[in-house]
């Protein structure tokens, strides 16, 4: 057996890649506004920038260009959960060979169309990218391919290794740490087989999603670890095994491994979209996720550091769930459920608590409220705040206040599903007319509407989430009597909001009405 390649090896192997045919060198961005906001200089190497978005394409490539005449003549074969399989469809496409890639079941729409849209034969199988590995494998031997693994291969971790020669000709000033997402490890391999070569004081931070772990938990355990599941909302890092090579060579030259959670990348997309104006994937915003964490946790100031943002394939669909959860992700909104007594004033005591808060201004971001108890109420608030750990300040604010409070800012449950559940029928909100409302999204707008209300009329239903427009749309429901219809529709004429009631709508007979 052949020694193992050394970061001399490395080295000569990464100066003679042969990437540049389909790469580019990408630019090396100062992240300037999350600079100033962490107080240490955030360099951000695009990566998302190359003609797949994403860097796959130099380690696929300089694997090709390296086959012989024979095997390109047969094709060559990987298995991808996208990213890698367009690298490979783009260098089959330049050097005129097939490309056969196999991609888990559970892969974008968007990377199976791009792949397709290359020239690829893409077969779907599996779950995960290790059950496309298995078949990738099956298809290889049946049809004489050749195996371009998107990370456990020498040459693929050379042509990755490029993106770290860039940076340190990019930057040759002070750099403290140069942050790396891992999925099978060929990224951190190449980048730090460069960088321990050339500047060795440089630390080599390699990054996992908290639910796709399998190098941290390998390098910990001293041999390749199977992670039994792993979790998919950053699919191009989502590996149940790492390689190999990749494994010694992580273990020898990376500094500290990290973890981030859901909520710290999608935090981090919108850090990278705010500087740049570019939507990356969840797996090229897990490096930024990580600086934010490791300046937290060391409290870091004046340092240098890059982030390699390895992939912009975002599936359109997807930035719903990243907008939802990118305020908590970053402390910026917390959550609370928060019990109100069942009686005239109450809600509108509430609204005045919460604009008397301690700190800095604060918005309401969302409430959600329906009537389900004639003692108490249990509504459901965000909150915008300004600081990390406020979330338990408020709660206790509110406690002080006489008003039962829960802190949901990290509840799973709670984020995920009851923020859109919180309602139903009740056999309490007899009289009720349904209005969707159009308010001004300034201070004071529902104080407004509250003050203008008759104390004999009862709000039974509301339902408000922030979505980071001039003006928010709200859904009341208010317990009218039959005989005050007049006066009330004469109050909804000098709120002057722009209203539409919805008591006849299908939709509200169906689910909420008593």
């Amino acid at each position: 057996m052949p020694s193992p390649l050394t970061p001399a090896d490395y080295l000569k192997k990464i100066l003679t890649a042969r990437v540049y045919d389909v790469a580019v060198e990408s630019a090396l961005e100062p992240a300037r506004a999350l600079g100033i906001r962490l107080g240490n200089t955030v360099l951000l190497k695009r990566e998302d920038q190359q003609a797949v978005f994403s860097f796959k394409l130099r380690g696929a490539y300089n694997k090709m260009a390296h086959l012989s005449a024979e095997q390109l003549g047969k094709g060559v074969i990987c298995a991808s959960a996208g990213n890698h399989a367009q690298g490979v469809a783009l260098s089959a496409r330049t050097l005129g060979t097939r490309a056969v890639i196999v991609m888990p079941v559970t892969t974008p729409q968007l990377k199976v169309d791009a792949v397709r849209a290359l020239g690829g034969d893409v077969v779907l199988s599996g779950e995960s990218y290790s059950d496309a590995y298995g078949h990738a494998l099956e298809l290889q031997a049946a049809q004489g391919l050749t195996f371009v693994h998107p990370f456990d291969d020498p040459d693929v971790i050379a042509g990755q290794g490029t993106i770290a020669m860039e940076i340190l000709r990019q930057h040759q000033g002070r750099l403290d740490a140069v942050f790396v997402a891992i999925g099978g490890g060929g990224l951190i391999s190449g980048v730090a087989n460069y960088i321990k070569a050339v500047r060795p004081e440089i630390k080599v931070i390699g990054v996992q999603m908290n639910d796709s772990d399998a190098m941290m938990q390998s390098v910990s355990a001293k041999e390749r670890v199977t992670l039994p599941d792993v979790g998919l909302f950053s699919d191009g890092t989502a590996v149940k095994l790492v390689g190999e090579e990749t494994f010694r060579i992580a273990s020898d030259l990376v500094d500290e491994f990290m973890t981030v959670d859901t909520d710290a990348v999608c935090a981090g997309i919108k850090d990278i979209f705010v500087d740049t104006r570019s939507i990356v994937e969840p797996a090229g915003a897990l490096a930024v996720a990580a600086i934010k964490q490791y300046v937290e946790q060391h409290g870091t100031r004046g340092e240098t550091y890059a982030a390699i943002l390895c992939g912009a394939n975002m599936n359109f669909d997807r930035l719903r769930f990243v907008a939802e959860r990118a305020e908590v992700g970053e402390e910026r909104e917390a959550l609370f459920a928060v019990t109100i007594p069942e009686e005239r004033g109450s809600f509108r005591r509430f609204c005045e608590l919460v604009g008397e808060l301690p700190g800095a201004s604060r918005n309401v971001t969302e409430f959600n409220y329906r009537i389900s108890d004639t003692a108490k109420a249990h509504v459901f608030v965000g909150l915008t705040t300004s600081a990390r750990g406020e979330s338990t300040t408020i709660a206790n604010t509110f406690v002080e206040h006489g008003f039962g409070a829960l802190d949901l800012t990290h509840d799973e449950l709670a984020k995920e599903h009851i923020r859109h559940m919180v309602g139903g029928r009740t056999g309490l909100a007899h009289d009720e007319r349904l209005l969707r409302f159009v308010f001004p999204e300034r201070p004071g707008a529902l104080l407004k509407f509250l003050s203008l209300m008759q104390p004999n009329w009862n709000i039974s239903l509301f339902h408000y989430r922030n979505q980071g427009a001039d003006y928010g749309r709200i859904l009341v429901g208010v317990q009218v009597p039959v005989a005050d219809h007049a006066t009330f529709d004469e109050f909804l004429r000098t709120l002057g909001y722009p209203y539409v009631e919805e008591t006849a709508n299908p939709v509200y007979q169906l689910f909420l009405k008593a």
